[in-house]
C-alpha cells in the first residue's frame, strides 16, 4: 500500500507542478481560467474562489487546468485570441516548472549529501568477497590517503601484483597484496576493490543550499541530455509506463527518501522533455501550431487543429496501452 501511495504521490506533483505552470502563466497574462483541479474528474469537491473554481476529482493521478477558449475564441481574455508570444509562454510555462522541479530536488539532495567533487583520497566504493582487499581489512567507504588520482593508484597496484604493499587507510596502516594476472577473476582487479576520487564535500552552512542548486541544474542539464540521446533509439520494450514507473517508484521508496527525491526529479525532467516533444496533443504539439502561424502569418483553422490533437491523443493512448502490455509481460515472465 505504501508503494502505490508513493508512486500517486509522485505522478500528483509532477502533473500538478506541470499544471500550476499553465495556471500561474495564464493568470500573469490575463487570461481566464475557468477551473484548476487537483485530479481528474468526476468532480468531487468544488468551490470557486475569484472567477477559478478549484475543484478535487475522484481520480488521484496530477491535476489539470481548464482556460477559456483554449481551442476557439471566446471573449477577449480567452486564450485563443491571445498573441503569439502570449500562448507560448504558457504551453512553455509547464515544462519549464517541471524542469524547475528538477532542479530543487537535485539542490536539496546535494544541500544534505553536500556536493560531489574530486578530492586528494580515494573512496572504496566496494570490496569483492573473498579478495585480498576484504582480506587486508578494506571496507566500503575507508579513505585511501596518498593517492588523488585512481589510474595512479590502479598503476601501482598492478605493479606490485604478488607483493605485499603498505596502504594509509584513515588513520591506521594496512598490509595487503595484489593477485597476480593469472589469480585474478574475470571483472575485478588485482585488490578486488571499488575506488573514486570522487566524495561529497560538506560546505558551511550557508553555502550549501546555493551549491546544492548550482550541482542540481548541472545535474538536471546531465540528465536531460541523456534523456535526449536515449529518445533516438527509443522503442516501446525499453520505454517504461505506470507499472513501470511504479516498480521504478517502488524500488527507489526502498531505498529511502533521498531515492525517492532523486526519481522524481529524473522522472520530472523527462516529464519536461517529453512534453516539448513537436507531437499532436502535447505541449510541443501546441506550440508546433504557433510556429506555424508565425511563420504563414495565417492562423491555422481551429477546427483542423483540434482534429490533429485528437488524432494524436489516440495515438499517444495506444501508445501507452502497447508500453504498459509489455510492462505486463516484463512483470509476469519466468
Amino acid at each position: 500500500m505504501g508503494s502505490i501511495l508513493t508512486f500517486l504521490i509522485i505522478l500528483s506533483v509532477l502533473i500538478l507542478v506541470h499544471e500550476l505552470g499553465h495556471f500561474w502563466s495564464a493568470k500573469r497574462h490575463g487570461i481566464k481560467v475557468e477551473e484548476f483541479g487537483f485530479g481528474y474528474p468526476p468532480r468531487l469537491l468544488g468551490g470557486k474562489i475569484g472567477e477559478t473554481v478549484y475543484s478535487i476529482n475522484l481520480l488521484p493521478f496530477g491535476g489539470f487546468v481548464r482556460m477559456l477558449g483554449e481551442d476557439q475564441a471566446a471573449g477577449n481574455r480567452s486564450f485563443f485570441v491571445q498573441k503569439k508570444s502570449v500562448r507560448a509562454l504558457v504551453l512553455l510555462a509547464g515544462v519549464t516548472m517541471n524542469f524547475l522541479l528538477g532542479v530543487v530536488l537535485f539542490g536539496a539532495i546535494y544541500t544534505k549529501l553536500g556536493i560531489p567533487e574530486p578530492v586528494d583520497y580515494l573512496t572504496v566504493t566496494g570490496v569483492a568477497p573473498g579478495s585480498p582487499a576484504e582480506s587486508a581489512g578494506l571496507k566500503a567507504n575507508d579513505k585511501i590517503t596518498g593517492f588523488a588520482d585512481t589510474q595512479a593508484f590502479i598503476d601501482y597496484v598492478n605493479a606490485h601484483r604478488g607483493q605485499v604493499i603498505s596502504l594509509q587507510v584513515g588513520d591506521r596502516p594496512l598490509e595487503a597484496t595484489p593477485r597476480l594476472a593469472e589469480d585474478t577473476p574475470e571483472g575485478q582487479g588485482a585488490l578486488g576493490v571499488g575506488i573514486t576520487n570522487v566524495d561529497f564535500v560538506f560546505y558551511p552552512v550557508w553555502q550549501r543550499p546555493v551549491r546544492g542548486v548550482i550541482y542540481g541544474t548541472k545535474e538536471a542539464w546531465a540528465w536531460g541530455k541523456e534523456i535526449l540521446s536515449s529518445l533516438a533509439k527509443i522503442n516501446t520494450q525499453a520505454v517504461a509506463g505506470p507499472i513501470g514507473i511504479y516498480q521504478i517508484s517502488k524500488s527507489a521508496g526502498e531505498q529511502g527518501f533521498l531515492a525517492v527525491l532523486q526519481f522524481t526529479g529524473i522522472l520530472s525532467i523527462n516529464l519536461a522533455i517529453l512534453n516539448l516533444l513537436p507531437l499532436p496533443a502535447l505541449d510541443g504539439g501546441r506550440l508546433v501550431f504557433v510556429i506555424i502561424e508565425a511563420v504563414s502569418r495565417r492562423r491555422v483553422k481551429p477546427r483542423f487543429e483540434q482534429a490533429v490533437h485528437l488524432v494524436g491523443m489516440a495515438l499517444l493512448i495506444g501508445l501507452m496501452v502497447l508500453i504498459t502490455v509489455n510492462d505486463i509481460r516484463r512483470l509476469v515472465a519466468p
